[in-house]
Formats: structure tokens, sequence, C-alpha cells
């Protein structure tokens, strides 16, 4: 079993820990997610396939479990945060009368939150990580149709909200030389 996991891990771990990096925020959470995606793997040794490209998927699916639980957690946690900064405000009654103006700039990162997160999952994977969206839909546990009808939706929502964006840092532009020349 060690022999296994141990030649799992060197010949996955490098695209395993680029996957979890692209997907948590800090990126170096993902060695974190790594240790725990191989602790499982070594746990559930007895369920890894035995073909090279099987174990690959297998590692994948784990990883994008461990991955789900991260984000959970991480939710529960900014949930309870924001309770308690809820509170906090409400108990000290301060009241602010100035506005604070935040510029959104809308990347393609931002424009992937957007998404649901099964057609966002399927982006990444294909054009993250180098899946077909055939290995894509494995990963991700539905069917090659399911997988295209995502994927073809979220093409079509990226295309909307990149340029939606665009639109907008386009007319912000115009504002601002206006302001500019006539100052």
């Amino acid at each position: 079993m060690r022999k296994r996991i141990g030649e799992l891990h060197e010949r996955l771990a490098s695209d395993l820990l680029n996957y979890l990096a692209r997907r948590v925020d800090p990126p170096e959470d993902a060695a974190d997610l790594l240790s725990e995606t191989f602790l499982v793997a070594w746990r559930r040794s007895d369920r890894i396939p035995d073909d090279a490209e099987q174990s690959r998927m297998w590692m994948f699916v784990t990883a994008r479990g461990v991955l789900a639980n991260h984000h959970r957690g991480r939710r529960r946690r900014l949930a309870l945060a924001d309770t308690l900064r809820e509170r906090l405000a409400t108990s000290q009654r301060r009241s602010s009368s100035e506005e604070n103006q935040t510029i959104v700039i809308l990347d393609v990162r931002a424009a992937l939150e957007l998404l649901p997160n099964n057609q966002s999952e399927l982006v990444r994977l294909v054009h993250w990580d180098g899946f077909t969206l055939i290995e894509a839909a494995q990963i991700a546990g539905v069917t090659e149709s399911t997988a295209r009808g995502r994927y073809e939706r979220a093409k079509n929502r990226l295309r909307v909200a990149l340029s939606e964006a665009e639109d907008e840092q386009r007319g912000s532009r115009v504002l601002s030389d206006q302001t500019a020349t006539t100052a």
C-alpha cells in the first residue's frame, strides 16, 4: 500500500497541487488540501483502480471531494464571522456618514464565480487543468451529455458577463477622460 501511494504521489502530486491551487484562496492552502487528498487515498487504497489513467481520474475525483469539504467549511466560518460582525455593529450602534465607493473589475475568475458551481467547475477542468470535456464529466460525476449542456451554458454566460464588464470599463474610461478634459 505504501509503495502504491508513493507512486501515485510521485506521478500526480504536481498536477493535483495545481488543480487545487487554482481553486482555493489563498492558493497556499492547496498544499494542505493535497495532503488531505493523499490521506483519503491512503485510507481508501483498496478502492484505487490499478489502471494508471483510471487511478489518475480517481485521485482527481477524491481531490474534488476534499476541495468541496474545504469550501463548505470556509462558507460556515465566513457565515459565523458575518454573524459576529453584525452583532458587534448592532451593539456599538456606529453610523457612518461616508459612503465607500468600490470599483469592481470583473476578470475571468470573478466571472467564473458568477456561474453555478457545476458549470464553473467544468470550465476550470477543461481550460485550467487540460482535461477533455469527457474526462471533466467523469471527474464531476455527470454524464457526457450533461457536461456538454452545462459547458455550453457556461460559455454563453461567461461571454455575456465578460462583454458587460468590458462595456462598463469602457464607459468608466470615457467618463474619466471627459472629466479630465473639462478640468
